[in-house]
């Protein structure tokens, strides 16, 4: 098992779960963090600390495009082991739909 960044993350990066990372597996883009899915040791004490609650199990149904997101730009973004600031209109974006295609084209995370 391993713990992946949903949608809900897009446009919010609350970065809580950041610092409570043991092993530094959080990786930021300029829209959303990920989690190394390689790299996450299933401790699931990020989980919680999400604001957005955009942190899930991989074993959740339908989190398969999920985990393939965060493995894809995780391979390509940088490392943050330090919480930053959210955007300024991060609690606009909370909970509001179709992030995904807005930011990535796509509605389903494989293919972002």
């Amino acid at each position: 098992m391993t713990y992946v960044v949903t949608e809900n993350c897009i446009r919010c990066k609350y970065m809580d779960c950041v610092e409570v990372c043991p092993v530094d597996c959080f990786y930021m883009g300029d829209t959303m963090l990920v989690i190394a899915p390689d790299e996450c040791i299933d401790c699931g004490v990020c989980e919680p600390e999400c604001p957005a609650e955009a942190i899930k199990p991989d074993t959740e149904a339908g989190l398969e495009g999920w985990v393939a997101l965060n493995a894809k730009y995780a391979a390509v973004w940088p490392n943050v082991s330090e919480k930053g600031e959210p955007p300024a209109d991060a609690a606009e974006w909370d909970g509001a739909p179709g992030k995904l295609e807005a930011v990535f084209g796509h509605a389903d995370p494989a293919a972002a």
